[in-house]
């Protein structure tokens, strides 16, 4: 299961903006940048003390950032948290009867295995298994 929280994901209109702001208001250091084409999204992950950030914006609207942002507005995407197997991680969710977006894992911008949980298991949260 889970050993700890490895980043926090934002969903962010303007990316570039976004990050000015976060290295402006929390000192914030961008550590890697990519783009999707396939996920339709460009992330950024930035560093804040200890913990990272993902702000996240779409490249198109019918991707699942667009459509989270043309639902809900910017904000709060997921939570992800790091697991060290990630095998028994979303066996142990199927376990607990939790509904999974990810059956199997898949390779995140990070270059990690990552699969997703649905938010309608998790109280509303879009939660995310990183490996490693």
């Amino acid at each position: 299961m889970p050993n700890q929280i490895h980043h926090v994901g934002v969903a962010v209109a303007d990316l570039d903006e976004s990050i000015r702001l976060y290295r402006n208001a929390l000192g914030a250091e961008l550590v890697h940048r990519a783009a999707s084409e396939a996920e339709g999204l460009e992330a950024a992950v930035l560093r804040v003390g200890d913990d990272e950030i993902e702000l996240m914006s779409a490249l198109r609207e019918d991707s699942p950032v667009g459509k989270f942002i043309a639902k809900r507005g910017p904000g709060l995407h997921h939570v992800a948290y790091r697991v060290t197997d990630i095998d028994v991680a979303l066996a142990g969710a199927r376990e607990a009867g939790l509904e999974l977006i990810d059956s199997e894992p898949r390779i995140g911008l990070h270059g990690r295995r990552i699969a997703f949980v649905h938010p309608k298991s998790m109280g509303g949260v879009l939660t995310e298994f990183v490996e490693g």
